[in-house]
């Protein structure tokens, strides 16, 4: 039977959006946010998670709210776990402030019981995530130092975020993300025993990156790290494009045998300024080639990325989740600390009115 292509949104920030005023909009009506999506062709959900965020945001508690939501609208739930009180990517893998001085093994103890502990929570009110990532963009480690790894300088094509890193490219360094990663698997597998299972993802940040993608996890599988899916990120105007999207894909499916997920995208809809915003893709050399910062560029982007994912050889382009759609300019400061700087390229527009871009999820 073969397995549903995941159609999905990154909805993270839609809490709090909601709670400081925001709303959204289908041919001038105000809609659930869920209901929009569903409606146009959206069945996964991905939410990240911090685990003790200032501001009360992206926390446990607000995400078992979210998940009964999701499970309730029948859309598959995917949970990525940042291990951190704040972002994790490529540039930043900081520890929780409550591991900050623990020794090592302890460390490791409290990535599977922490893991655990959230999963069994969703467990006991009936949300289990049918697919758990641990770790969010971990291509150079986590729980820096301890987890931190490193790549020689001359293996694949993306280096500027791994700059210096070498050093860290050592036995002791990989054996200890391997520990980590064990540990959050372990962790995550002992909630769902004898509930259900799900599956476990690894997440990169290297869509166009073949040589890069290849060394990480060949380093990771090597030291037993046992998951079931592979995680990609993937904006043109760091990764590369779609070409070397989609030869990637098909090197790690047929190398590796396991289903992929982009689980992060985005493409603007305009570069026009709104207000004091600073987007992060605000110039036409930012773009991909072939597709124009309107929503109809935005719309043939989306389609296009489908495409491509879905050529990958032997069923295995699971799908894909689309980053933050919904992030509109409802409040001055955020819990990410600074203003939006994502809203152009959402699948709504400044308002919260539904952008036409959203209906190519309907194909």
């Amino acid at each position: 039977m073969a397995k549903q292509f995941l159609k999905g949104m990154d909805i993270s920030f839609w809490d709090e959006i909601v709670s400081e005023g925001g709303a959204f909009y289908e041919d001038g009506r105000e809609k659930d946010l869920l209901e929009i999506l569903r409606d146009g062709g959206v069945n996964a959900i991905r939410l990240r998670l911090w685990n003790e965020p200032e501001a009360g945001y992206v926390n446990l508690e607000r995400t078992k709210g979210i998940a009964r939501k999701i499970k309730a609208a029948g859309m598959h739930f995917l949970l990525d776990f940042h291990y951190s009180d704040y972002w994790a990517d490529p540039q930043k893998q900081t520890k929780p402030k409550a591991w900050a001085g623990l020794a090592f093994p302890d460390l490791v103890k409290a990535v599977g019981m922490y893991t655990e502990r959230v999963l069994t929570s969703l467990r006991e009110q009936g949300t289990l995530p049918d697919m758990v990532q641990i770790g969010n963009e971990i291509t150079p480690g986590m729980l820096w130092e301890e987890g931190k790894v490193g790549v020689p300088a001359d293996v694949g094509t993306a280096q500027e975020r791994w700059i210096g890193e070498e050093r860290f490219d050592t036995e002791e360094q990989w054996m200890r993300l391997a520990e980590l990663a064990k540990a959050g698997i372990e962790g995550a597998r002992r909630a769902a025993e004898g509930v259900r299972d799900f599956e476990i993802m690894i997440h990169l940040d290297r869509g166009g990156d073949n040589g890069a993608s290849r060394y990480f996890l060949d380093k990771l599988l090597a030291r037993g790290v046992e998951f079931d899916v592979i995680g990609q990120s993937f904006y043109p105007w760091w990764h590369g494009t779609l070409r070397q999207l989609e030869d990637n894909l098909r090197d790690l499916a047929v190398r590796y045998g396991k289903d992929i997920v982009v689980v992060e995208t985005a493409y603007p809809w305009t570069l026009a300024p709104e207000g004091d915003l600073a987007f992060i893709v605000s110039s036409e050399d930012q773009l991909h080639e072939g597709y124009p910062a309107t929503v109809e560029g935005q719309r043939r982007y989306l389609e296009d990325f489908m495409a491509v994912i879905r050529r990958t050889p032997n069923g295995k382009g699971r799908g894909f989740h689309y980053w933050e759609p919904a992030w509109i300019p409802s409040k001055e400061q955020w819990s990410v600390g600074h203003p939006n700087n994502w809203s152009n390229m959402t699948l709504f527009d400044f308002r919260g009115n539904k952008l036409a871009s959203l209906d190519a999820c309907r194909s």
